[in-house]
């Protein structure tokens, strides 16, 4: 009973000591403990508010899996958004704090890569072509998440789309660069500038808040944080791997598989079908037309040359 009156004892000094240093009162919070109930896993989790967001369009059984499956991808995500940010605001970071977290991000885009099987075989091919017209013009290209994983990964100029790169660089106005992104190619016509519907659309939604985002990840996205670590730290083996293998799973396993998939239904019979947002997909997509790269120092210039050609 003296060790457990003591370790009360502990406790609750601890407490009074958390509540004063931000200005609260110990009793009234320990008083409101007395009237609030206990935690339940559906409570936590919200279960019934998150079974309850998926609302189909038609009447395809297949499209409830379509809907779930890009629900999951934008809580990864999330997920992988919230181990960067960890990076971006550490001021001290050593070689196996880095590895940890880029290990971490890396595990998220395997699950990611290996899910694709549940969209490339676990769809009819016949409902998917039927439903998919009800989503017109909605695109996946539209994830606002996504384009913030790039942004906080890489430098701007590495996102560029490739046949405009050699004519940007840091002194380029933002609005130019930000128009000459990589998957701007998805939705506009370079011959004439003009921007598809589900380019606009996205635009009109998201644009400010990627300038925004961009404004502190500009001097804070992974390269650039990698680039400002001391040269020991620069040179470790284990994280040098962590960024090579972080890189090729995003920009060419990743992207792969959803190329793969999307030519999985939208190839048929030798004809390749438009996607729903009207992008040319296969060049947008295919990493050996962009060359993607989040980290081009830590590869060789012939890996770099033939990056995403064996595939």
């Amino acid at each position: 009973m003296a060790n457990t009156s003591k370790k009360i004892d502990n406790i609750l000094d601890n407490l009074h000591e958390k509540y004063h240093n931000i200005n609260q009162d110990t009793e009234t919070h320990l008083e409101g403990l007395l009237h609030s109930k206990p935690i339940n896993y559906w409570d936590y989790i919200h279960t019934d508010a998150l079974l309850n967001l998926q609302i189909q369009r038609s009447i395809h059984a297949d499209e409830m899996v379509f809907i779930m499956y890009h629900q999951i991808n934008e809580l990864l995500f999330k997920m992988i958004l919230w181990e960067i940010d960890q990076v971006a605001k550490k001021e001290k970071i050593d070689a196996a704090f880095f590895s940890e977290k880029l290990m971490r991000i890396s595990r998220y885009f395997d699950m990611l890569t290996s899910s694709f099987s549940i969209m490339k075989d676990g769809m009819d091919v016949a409902q998917y072509n039927k439903f998919r017209k009800t989503l017109t013009p909605a695109s996946g290209f539209q994830s606002a998440q996504y384009r913030k994983v790039e942004f906080a990964s890489t430098e701007l100029i590495n996102l560029i789309d490739n046949r405009y790169r050699a004519t940007i660089d840091r002194n380029t106005p933002y609005e130019h660069a930000f128009d000459h992104l990589y998957w701007q190619a998805a939705g506009k016509d370079y011959n004439t500038g003009k921007k598809s519907y589900f380019l606009n659309a996205f635009e009109d939604r998201y644009k400010e808040e990627f300038i925004r985002f961009t404004k502190f990840y500009n001097t804070h996205n992974l390269w650039t944080k990698f680039k400002t670590l001391t040269e020991d730290v620069k040179t470790n083996k284990t994280l040098i791997k962590a960024m090579r293998h972080y890189d090729y799973t995003v920009n060419i396993k990743w992207v792969m598989a959803h190329y793969n998939t999307a030519n999985h239904y939208l190839n048929i019979n030798g004809k390749t079908a438009e996607a729903t947002g009207g992008s040319e997909w296969v060049k947008y997509m295919h990493p050996k037309y962009q060359k993607r790269i989040f980290f081009p120092d830590l590869w060789s210039e012939k890996e770099l040359k033939h990056w995403g050609e064996d595939l």
